[in-house]
């Protein structure tokens, strides 16, 4: 039995608060401002080494290199959360490396500080990653099962609140920069990338002052391996089920195309449509909004219809996105694209990890194996999405293009969920 109490509303509100403190870092640099940003304040075409990069393809790669690395660590982190008992450390480190990056970037001025934007763009995807390991970790620690849901909503909740909040904030300052006696709209934007670690870190202190105490077990070199022991055993399990291995394969493609597109969007709009800051927060703010919509409508349609049917009808939709973002010219039509992302976008992954608990084994001792596999599967596929975006767009120096290869893999993800059975007594 643990030695704090369960279901504390306080250490609930501050497990809860993490999320507020981190998802600024989701909106505001992975999704809203950072990425338009970096196309704009660096050379359309890089030079590095022998190679040509277009800008857009290089921030594409970054994406990919981020997550190659936390796919990579993953097990590792997994392991040393269940078994070395030191959550509260990693969970401030991670934090550290992630918020500090997030500051760093107010250093970032364009081409002259390319690598200092890149690599403190890549540390802050990881300390954001790596953190949300022993963040999610905590859950069964502080509540007892019957509250898991209402829980994991609660944070996700603050987490889209406050950082819609910072990024309002920070869009009055781009717009408005006389306002607060800012030079200009870049200014403001490095000044928001500072205030975005400076708010994670801040907001951070709380959740570490009142989630249990690291009780650190004895250390031993083996509990380094647990983790990819986890991911091996659940490899041998899924390799000899077909079920659940034409699941993995459709979500590893469809997975790659829809987190391609939530890493990419804005960038697309800024290069191919010529959407100004604000326009591009805009879309960002509609893609948020409408995603919590759509999470409940294809929930529902699962529930009525079965979940391999929600899933299909999402990729379909998917489908039509990204080949009509090929031929799309007016930014009013690109809003009516954008309103599809958000519903499909809020919906596909809640839905994916609910059908991947249905076709696992029940009361199975390798439940936890099986949700590392499944995480791995999930960040190798925004490896490789991202990587295939950026080399056919350094290749055609056309993204128009590198969106036709994403609807290539939400094809393929289709073929794959369409042979997928999920027994009706499971649904």
């Amino acid at each position: 039995m643990p030695a704090h109490e369960l279901n504390n509303k306080k250490t609930i509100n501050a497990w809860a608060l993490f999320d507020w403190a981190n998802s600024a870092y989701a909106l505001v640099i992975s999704t809203a401002i950072f990425p338009g940003y970096y196309e704009e304040f660096t050379p359309d075409i890089l030079n590095i080494g022998h190679f040509e990069f277009s800008n857009t393809a290089l921030y594409s790669f970054a994406v990919s290199f981020s997550y190659l690395i936390i796919a990579a660590l993953s097990p590792l982190l997994s392991g040393i959360a269940d078994f070395s008992g030191r959550r509260m450390f990693f969970l401030r480190i991670f934090t550290l490396i992630g918020s500090l990056s997030c500051t760093a970037l107010y250093w970032f001025e364009g081409a002259p500080q390319l690598w200092l934007g890149t690599s403190a763009f890549i540390l802050a995807t990881i300390g954001f990653a790596g953190s949300l390991v022993f963040y999610d970790s905590y859950l069964p620690l502080i509540v007892t099962e019957d509250k898991y849901n209402t829980v994991s909503a609660k944070g996700y909740t603050l987490g889209y609140i406050g950082s819609v909040i910072l990024l309002i904030g920070i869009l009055v300052m781009i717009q408005k920069p006389e306002w607060f006696n800012i030079s200009g709209g870049q200014h403001a934007a490095r000044i928001g990338f500072a205030l975005v670690g400076i708010w994670w870190l801040g907001f951070a202190q709380y959740t570490f002052y009142h989630l249990p105490k690291d009780k650190k077990a004895f250390f031993h070199w083996s509990v380094l391996k647990n983790g990819y022991k986890e991911i091996y055993q659940a490899w041998l399990s899924v390799k000899v089920m077909p079920n659940i291995r034409n699941f993995l394969i459709a979500f590893f493609f469809y997975s790659a195309g829809v987190q391609t597109v939530i890493y990419l969007a804005t960038i697309f709009a800024k290069v191919e449509l010529n959407f100004e800051t604000a326009e591009l927060i805009l879309l960002v703010l509609i893609l948020q909004l409408v995603a919590i919509g759509g999470a409940y409508l294809f929930s529902m349609i699962g529930n009525k219809k079965g979940n391999r049917f929600a899933i299909l009808i999402m990729i379909a939709i998917w489908i039509f996105i990204c080949i009509n973002a090929y031929f799309i010219t007016e930014k009013l039509y690109f809003y009516s694209i954008a309103s599809l992302v958000g519903m499909v976008m809020g919906g596909i992954q809640s839905v994916s990890r609910a059908t991947y608990s249905m076709l696992i084994p029940e009361k199975n001792h390798h439940t936890t194996s099986y949700f590392s596999f499944y995480d791995v599967v999930y960040k190798t596929s925004i490896v490789s999405g991202t990587f295939i975006f950026g080399f056919v767009d350094n290749l055609t120096h056309n993204m128009r293009y590198s969106v036709l290869a994403l609807a290539l893999l939400f094809v393929v993800g289709f073929y794959f969920m369409y042979k997928t059975i999920i027994h009706p007594k499971s649904i």
